[in-house]
């Protein structure tokens, strides 16, 4: 019953690995993909997504990171798969559910999904350049036009040796809209042996449970809920064993963008820093009312120390209980 931190390009980068997998709950994280073309990427560009790399691809609590790819050339994929085995990594995993334009306008991601056969060909591209005893798994959604595609494509990932596939539970066309298609994880996972995850809409302690009953996966993969919640892998962890955990304060959340804040002021310019600490507020807003009363005023901001003192302003001070409503 594990819980993956799921990779969201733009946002969950080594530093906000970090500092999740220091709150507990989460099993495994995957990296922003990294992006295959025609040349041979070389070893820094692996390093500068995947610095777990240097640490046995392990977080600093200790949590596994898989290395994964994007591409549309099945030699160039695998090549670059055994690229990053021989860089440390324990796992390789291949993107075929990024939904954005200039991915898929570039051959790359979820447009993938409209042709089973060239997944199945990258996907088994990767899996003979990579030495056996390393996985390689793929994530993917359950289509792209419609979610009529799941099987097929899953079928296609499994006879080329992906041994885990995620799935988004929805189409490219559905976005990132509620509802969730649990329903059709479950039929992409009765048609293949390969383990399947479920990916898509949890957001709550319930909604895994729903997720868990309704897909009939055991394992799951957490992006926006984990980042509008840092606990939230915590809480479920807590559940499975019939317990509760306290909730994180607001405070709690703030020490958290606080340290986030200082990784990535050892690797990025300030003005990156600032767009990537709203990126986080932004979803911080939908599991705590604090970020929303700050919303308005933060947004406007562009450096980040008076980020940060805006951020401990209000951490400093209570919501009462109508503001919170």
């Amino acid at each position: 019953m594990r819980i993956i931190l799921a990779p969201m390009e733009g946002l969950v980068d080594a530093p906000i690995r970090e500092t999740l997998t220091k709150v507990g709950g989460i099993d495994r994280c995957v990296t922003e993909f990294v992006r295959v073309t025609q040349g041979m990427l070389p070893p820094r560009i692996f390093y500068k997504y995947a610095p777990e790399l240097h640490n046995q691809s392990l977080t600093q609590a200790g949590v596994p990171v898989a290395v994964q790819l994007l591409g549309s050339d099945p030699e160039m994929m695998g090549r670059h798969g055994a690229k990053a085995a021989e860089l440390g990594a324990t796992q390789v995993d291949i993107n075929f559910g990024c939904p954005a334009k200039t991915v898929n306008r570039h051959k790359g991601g979820c447009v993938l999904m409209r042709e089973p056969e060239l997944m199945y060909e990258i996907a088994a591209g990767v899996r003979k350049a990579v030495p056996a005893d390393i996985p390689v798994t793929a994530k993917m959604r359950l289509g792209y036009d419609d979610r009529s595609m799941g099987v097929a494509c899953g079928q296609a990932l499994e006879a080329a040796g992906a041994s885990e596939i995620v799935i988004h539970a929805r189409s490219k066309v559905d976005g990132y809209k509620p509802p969730a298609y649990w329903e059709e994880i479950a039929k992409v996972r009765e048609a293949v042996n390969s383990h399947v995850i479920a990916n898509g809409e949890i957001w709550t302690v319930d909604d895994y449970w729903r997720c868990r009953e309704v897909s009939g996966c055991d394992d799951v993969m957490i992006g926006r809920g984990l980042i509008a919640r840092p606990d939230l892998a915590a809480q479920i962890k807590a559940s499975q064993r019939g317990e509760s955990l306290e909730p994180m304060t607001w405070p709690e959340a703030v020490a958290l963008v606080r340290e986030y804040a200082a990784a990535l002021q050892t690797r990025l310019e300030d003005r990156f820093v600032t767009g990537r600490i709203k990126q986080w507020l932004n979803f911080l807003r939908q599991g705590f009312p604090e970020a929303e009363l700050l919303w308005p005023e933060a947004r406007k901001l562009r450096d980040v120390a008076p980020m940060l003192a805006c951020l401990s302003q209000v951490a400093a001070t209570p919501v009462s209980d109508t503001e919170a409503a």
